[in-house]
């Protein structure tokens, strides 16, 4: 079944490839990937092209890079020699699995660099206390916000909810440990 002849599938799935946009990611790669979350089955990149309306090389860079984030694989279905593609459903395996990748991408060069920088900042006279104070802060926000995640990754996955649902009010147990007072709700 054609699930794309539905309003709101097309809606979805070219909001999908909106927001992609805002998050960096090209606009072709998100409404794959939104074509593959909707599908109620695996999907060849033919059947991808002619559904989106993209240009077959379009589909197969945009599924290389969703399957090296994680989100989409490679799927063989019986009695059909082309190759298919799946999406993971499960929300929060799809959430760990885009921020791992995004963290390897973009947060872990960025704190390695601000570490070379602020050790090289340390041993530079000339360079302005306030320049050097600056770049060690950064590293270490970036460094602790590292931290935080690896440290969270492995919560199983009930206690993420927890967490999450929780929210601002996850302070009132973190507030004696700081010697702030609990926020007013």
């Amino acid at each position: 079944m054609d699930i794309k002849r539905f309003p709101e599938v097309e809606a979805f799935i070219l909001h999908w490839g909106e927001m992609g946009t805002q998050w960096g990611v090209n606009r072709s790669v998100s409404q794959i990937h939104a074509l593959l979350y909707l599908s109620d089955r695996p999907l060849p990149a033919d059947e991808i092209v002619d559904m989106l309306g993209l240009a077959r090389s379009n589909v197969s860079t945009g599924l290389k890079e969703l399957q090296s984030y994680g989100i989409v694989r490679r799927t063989h279905v019986s009695d059909d020699r082309r190759d298919h593609f799946v999406a993971e459903t499960d929300l929060w395996d799809m959430l760990m699995r885009i921020v791992a990748e995004r963290k390897k991408r973009e947060i872990d060069p960025t704190v390695a660099l601000l570490g070379e920088l602020a050790a090289k900042a340390q041993l530079n006279d000339t360079l302005p206390k306030h320049v050097r104070e600056r770049i060690g802060r950064m590293h270490e926000f970036l460094g602790t916000l590292s931290g935080w995640y690896d440290q969270v990754r492995d919560l199983p996955k009930p206690t993420l909810v927890a967490l999450m649902k929780l929210g601002g009010k996850v302070a009132r147990f973190v507030a004696p440990l700081t010697g702030r007072n609990k926020p007013k709700n």
